[in-house]
């Protein structure tokens, strides 16, 4: 038989090799006061741009890992709102997109809070709240009841099953999370990125609801980054780095929860996954830069909301390239319309066609690398 780690003797007694990872967490903590030094240095404006940018990934991309894909507008815009800022193409947002949102900001905005079971609760009925998973009635603000058997991990073909994982019997769940949930409230005898770490493999091994185990493992897990950052506001993505590096996530999360309760290895990884989203966290700050760039360049070009909308979504990344029909479906107006206003924004040397060739005429930013 097979053994899980919360089937160990001692657990949830957690070991580690601290010497292992030292020079780790030191880097870790040297980007993240790097990091905060930064963002003071912006203007209230552009942190609050950088907010919204790396709120809206971590949203998306937490949920991408789950394969849900969110419609990036409305993730934005759902977030804007609840900060109280006003972004050029406000969109109204599905109830399931808000759910998402509405958890990842009470985890973060209200980092300090304590955790409760209640709290998960409404972070689950947030998730959920039509009390269904797809297609399927789930047990919703509740521990989840296993009325079909064990909870597990599985891949393969129907009759081939590979077990991955199976979490504690559901009757353990409520005694398993007063621990927990005492410990994350309570324990403060090590250092809060070495605590995200480990609540964050704790969480996802007891895994205590029917579903959404996932997206709310990694909002706790922002909330203790938040906390070790002293402070709400966010700049940098663990969700998608953890998107980015998925393969190897499950493969140490598998290897960690069959193996036995020293979790240095586990924790290594987190550090090292920690480390590459502070790193990538420049990318965001240079689109940041260029955008609050490009709009002081163009305080005083006469530019139409449309224009402002379309030309906010490339500066934010466009998926695809511009066509005018793109543009028409995107601004709600004709074809002739838009490219009227494509016309003028080239004739102001805003925009440029692509060089590349192809079927239809393509637009981009005209830039001093491009023009």
């Amino acid at each position: 038989m097979e053994f899980f780690i919360h089937q160990r003797d001692n657990w949830p007694t957690f070991i580690w090799k601290i010497e292992d990872f030292l020079d780790l967490l030191s880097e870790a903590r040297n980007l993240q006061g790097r990091l905060t030094g930064k963002m003071e240095s912006l203007g209230f404006d552009l942190r609050n741009e950088a907010l919204l940018d790396t709120l809206t990934l971590d949203v998306l991309k937490s949920s991408e890992i789950e394969g849900e894909f969110l419609n990036p507008d409305q993730v934005r815009s759902s977030i804007a709102r609840r900060l109280g800022m006003e972004i050029a193409g406000s969109v109204e947002s599905d109830r399931n997109v808000d759910g998402v949102v509405e958890m990842m900001l009470d985890a973060t905005q209200k980092c300090f809070k304590p955790l409760t079971a209640d709290r998960l609760f409404d972070w689950h009925a947030a998730l959920f709240p039509t009390g269904r998973s797809g297609m399927y009635k789930i047990t919703v603000a509740d521990w989840r009841k296993d009325t079909t058997g064990p909870m597990q991990v599985v891949s393969g073909a129907m009759g081939k099953e590979k077990v991955h994982f199976q979490a504690p019997d559901s009757d353990l769940i409520e005694k398993e999370m007063q621990i927990f949930l005492d410990w994350f409230n309570n324990y403060d005898k090590i250092d809060l990125v070495i605590k995200a770490s480990i609540a964050h493999l704790w969480f996802v091994t007891i895994h205590p609801l029917e579903d959404g185990n996932g997206r709310i493992t990694r909002a706790l897990t922002d909330m203790l980054l938040a906390r070790s950052d002293g402070s709400n506001q966010r700049f940098y993505s663990m969700s998608a780095q953890i998107r980015q590096e998925r393969k190897q996530y499950y493969e140490i999360l598998e290897k960690t929860q069959k193996g036995n309760l020293d979790v240095t290895e586990w924790i290594k990884w987190f550090l090292e996954c920690l480390i590459n989203a502070l790193k990538s966290t420049d990318s965001t700050l240079i689109q940041v830069m260029f955008k609050a760039d490009f709009w002081n360049k163009h305080s005083r070009t006469t530019i139409n909301e449309r224009q402002k909308r379309i030309l906010n979504k490339l500066l934010d990344g466009f998926d695809g390239k511009l066509t005018s029909s793109k543009w028409a479906k995107i601004a709600k107006c004709s074809k002739d319309t838009a490219i009227r206003d494509i016309n003028d924004l080239i004739n102001k040397e805003i925009l440029q066609k692509e060089a590349a060739g192809g079927r239809s005429t393509n637009y981009e930013l005209k830039t001093e690398k491009n023009a």
